[in-house]
């Protein structure tokens, strides 16, 4: 089948929730995807920064099919022996106590916002169901219907209500907000370091410490959303790392499992993770013994390849080089490691057309919020590579 006829089957069957790009990919390898007709395109957006190690890491390839012939799933009714170990190694990398593994960042969060509301009842003596969570608007933590109700982006929410209460948004980057919104019933307040989705927005320096403080100050819980940004994409193993911050609650996800399969998870220490008793919360596939290998082989690839500082270094020459591009259309160009927006003008006419013409140039991006264009390659990629790309995103940006 060709392209054309592939985009046909799926609109003639599938629902219109997405508007991607126009290609068909067929394989790939590393930071390259071909489409069906075989033609060869560089992966700027790694599936939303789930493809950290880039596309078909054959070591963690090889974890997935020694554990796919012996046991896939047991459910957590029973144990298995790829959790301890999983346990173990997510814990020492990332230093803290326990951890609990689920299967999309949408569950991670609302797991992490369970917590959060448990403790406020067990322990800081919040009335029961009166708890309240601070997060930033511009935010994007997943697409369910508590997780919308306190999105500020008019499409996630207009169609989707009633909502759950319970949420009060902020301005994101403005700690004193925070601070103002801090009421006796709050329990957490929960952030992305990076906004990803929202366009690549960097708060200010000193933010997320300072948050942290308000949070120590008040008896509150900080919660980081660290799905897109962490595991190496923005140069440090975590975002919240650049501010010596330490979240009480880290939620991670995408890249914990290299792309072959959904793994996600909430960090915190025993006094808070030790509040969920059996029958509070579960899932059948979290934990998963394929879903435990498969996570476990990723962050041997993170550690030992050093895609964290790949990210730093290769992403200071990428940001440094982008902004050398003298076009009309550029409004900022902003980032941390290898997650990278290019902000252009509103009379620029959008980023989706640019994305179409760097598609054209072999070179796969994706708009965000209209007039972003977001770069986020995989973290093997390399300066060759990226020299490579670099005149094709100038020719782009100069368009008229």
């Amino acid at each position: 089948m060709k392209t054309a006829e592939y985009i046909s089957l799926e609109d003639q069957y599938g629902a219109n929730n997405y508007h991607p790009l126009d290609i068909v990919i067929g394989k790939a390898r590393g930071v390259w995807v071909y489409d069906v007709e075989g033609r060869k395109y560089l992966d700027c957006l790694s599936a939303y920064s789930a493809l950290n190690q880039g596309h078909v890491h054959p070591s963690i390839q090889k974890a997935l099919f020694q554990q796919a012939k012996k046991l896939t799933l047991t459910s957590r009714a029973f144990r298995n022996d790829q959790l301890p170990l999983f346990y173990r190694e997510l814990c020492e990398m990332t230093g803290y106590q326990k951890a609990l593994p689920m299967n999309s960042g949408t569950e991670a969060v609302e797991t992490a916002l369970k917590l959060a509301r448990k403790w406020a009842y067990e322990v800081k003596g919040i009335a029961r169901h009166q708890a309240e969570i601070i997060t930033a608007s511009g935010n994007f933590h997943g697409r369910s219907i508590t997780i919308v109700s306190f999105s500020s982006e008019a499409q996630y929410r207009d169609d989707f209500g009633a909502f759950t209460p319970g949420f009060n948004t902020v301005a994101y980057g403005d700690a004193s907000a925070v601070a103002a919104a801090i009421t006796p019933n709050t329990a957490a307040v929960m952030l992305e370091p990076i906004q990803g989705e929202g366009g690549v927005i960097l708060p200010p320096v000193g933010y997320l410490a300072e948050v942290k403080a308000i949070c120590e100050r008040n008896n509150v819980l900080f919660i980081a959303d660290e799905i897109q940004t962490g595991l190496g994409r923005v140069g440090k193993l975590f975002a919240c790392e650049y501010e010596n911050v330490r979240p009480d609650i880290m939620i991670i996800g995408k890249a914990l499992s290299g792309g072959f399969y959904p793994v996600s998870a909430i960090l915190a220490d025993e006094p808070l993770l030790g509040l969920f008793k059996p029958g509070d919360h579960g899932s059948t596939f979290g934990g998963s013994p394929l879903a435990c290998a498969v996570a476990r082989a990723s962050l041997k690839v993170i550690r030992d390849e050093h895609l964290a500082e790949r990210s730093a270094e290769l992403g200071e020459y990428f940001i440094t080089e982008l902004r050398k591009i003298q076009s009309p259309h550029i409004k900022e160009i902003r980032g941390k490691g290898l997650l990278i927006g290019i902000e252009l003008k509103p009379e620029a006419g959008g980023a989706r057309r640019f994305c179409e013409a760097l598609m054209k140039q072999r070179i796969l991006a994706k708009e965000t919020h209209q007039n972003v264009i977001r770069f986020a390659p995989p973290l093997v990629i390399d300066k060759k590579t990226i020299d490579w790309a670099l005149p094709r995103i100038r020719r782009v940006l100069r368009m008229k």
